[in-house]
């Protein structure tokens, strides 16, 4: 067995181990962050986290749910003491809603790290004030006065709609999809382009691997390959159809799979432009949470695919 297959299998025992504690980290993350993609991306990164502190742990966690929330906090307080590159706006300025709160429930942006996280353990997860201590490495009565200043801070800006133009480059990322020219999809990529499965597989330039996937998957995923049986729920090879939607002012593209009972959305495409070329692909197809959030906000139907790409049967 090579190093990569070694870390690789490891890396696939640890995400089934906490299989069951990513939708509530996923809700951490969210109540942190301010939008479903930096959501995903914080937890991500939280896994990462854990994944490396644990191979260095002389055992296992016996605690594994505050365990995770506790990376999860640090690695929130990490991101936040980075130097942020927008700059407060002057008093009395006018504030776009979306630049202070991104989503129904989450605490304004301007909250302190530690108040914003002590709040939502509390007030979300209801863990104890010694269990928030712990996470967030400091003292139950710090947490007392952490959570007595963010609760005066909430705030509840309703969103408003924008309309945005749609590029060039992402009608012709979905005419690619819809004629199933895999060689059309491959010309629209940069040379330097990253195309990524969050959470699963990234891959740099134009070699088309994952870019098969995205466009004839369907095929291995009726045959549940690659997806746990469990989660096939009807669906058909019929390669997706991809629709542009607007969502929170960015265009994103939806991927539609044909099933037995109908049309789902089983993915959605983030797509990073350069000009007329594409520098950056993010395929949300093993996200469930950011499914649910993001297909329930634009009321369309969608269905899961689990977390883990399933290794049985391939």
């Amino acid at each position: 067995m090579t190093l990569a297959s070694a870390v690789r299998s490891s890396w696939h025992e640890f995400l089934a181990a906490f299989e069951g504690l990513r939708p509530e980290l996923y809700r951490y993350c969210r109540h942190l962050t301010r939008s479903p993609w930096d959501a995903e991306d914080l937890a991500q990164d939280v896994l990462a986290r854990a994944f490396v502190t644990l191979g260095k742990l002389g055992t296992a966690p016996p605690n594994p749910r505050a365990w995770l929330f506790r990376v999860a906090s640090n690695a929130w307080i990490d991101r936040q003491r980075r130097p942020q590159r927008v700059p407060e706006p002057e008093p009395g300025a006018q504030v776009d809603p979306r630049a202070t709160r991104e989503a129904a429930g989450t605490l304004i942006a301007r909250l302190a790290p530690q108040e914003r996280a002590a709040v939502v353990l509390k007030d979300v997860f209801d863990l104890p004030i010694e269990d928030i201590a712990e996470a967030l490495s400091t003292t139950p009565n710090a947490v007392k006065a952490a959570l007595h200043r963010g609760r005066g801070k909430l705030a509840d800006q309703p969103l408003a709609e924008e309309r945005v133009p749609t590029p060039a480059a992402l009608d012709a990322f979905v005419e690619a999809f819809d004629q199933h020219d895999l060689g059309a999809l491959t010309a629209l990529l940069l040379d330097t382009a990253t195309v990524e499965v969050v959470g699963v597989t990234t891959e740099y330039g134009k070699q088309g691997r994952i870019g098969w996937g995205m466009m004839f998957g369907s095929e291995r995923l009726a045959e549940s390959v690659g997806v746990e049986a469990r989660y096939v729920q009807g669906a058909r090879a019929t390669p997706p159809r991809r629709e542009i939607r607007v969502h929170r002012g960015e265009p994103i593209v939806l991927a539609w799979y044909a099933h037995a009972d109908g049309e789902y959305v089983r993915a959605i495409d983030r797509v990073e432009l350069d000009g007329d070329r594409i520098a950056r692909i993010r395929n949300y197809f093993f996200t469930p949470d950011v499914l649910a959030e993001v297909c329930a906000e634009l009321a369309v139907p969608f269905r899961s695919n689990g977390y883990l790409f399933s290794l049985e049967g391939c």
